[in-house]
């Protein structure tokens, strides 16, 4: 028959092992569209919200770190657009304002930090640009 631990410190470990937080892993997470058209031209906006896909709620918080805008859906991956973040009122919705220099099929890929998660959040999202 096997020894079972009932001292202090084996309830201790226990507890301390039911009590460790959950982590979740970067693909538990995804970017995407709020609208999957945009205007073409400068000064366009484009949101994108980033999901907790266990859950289907959107991740407030997050610290976008790395982005990239080229025209990689219509293979003109050369092809890049400027932008910049904007303030955004809404949890999970993540603003951009960009430089759209043609119409067409555009990917927005991000990184981004959760917070409380160790691992980066990679994702993209592909817009149309149009007149």
């Amino acid at each position: 028959m096997p020894k079972i631990l009932t001292s202090p410190a084996a309830a201790g470990l226990l507890a301390l092992s039911m009590a460790a937080p959950v982590h979740a892993a970067a693909s538990d997470f995804e970017f995407q569209s709020v609208a999957r058209t945009v205007k073409n031209g400068p000064g366009s906006e484009l949101s994108v919200k980033l999901i907790d896909k266990r859950t289907g709620q959107p991740v407030p918080g997050a610290v976008v770190f790395r982005t990239r805008l080229d025209m990689s859906p219509d293979s003109m991956g050369e092809m890049e657009a400027k932008h910049e973040p904007l303030p955004s009122s809404e949890p999970g919705i993540y603003r951009f304002k960009a430089d759209f220099t043609m119409a067409g099929g555009w990917a927005f890929t991000l990184q981004a930090k959760v917070p409380g998660e160790a691992e980066t959040v990679e994702g993209s999202v592909v817009f149309q640009a149009k007149d």
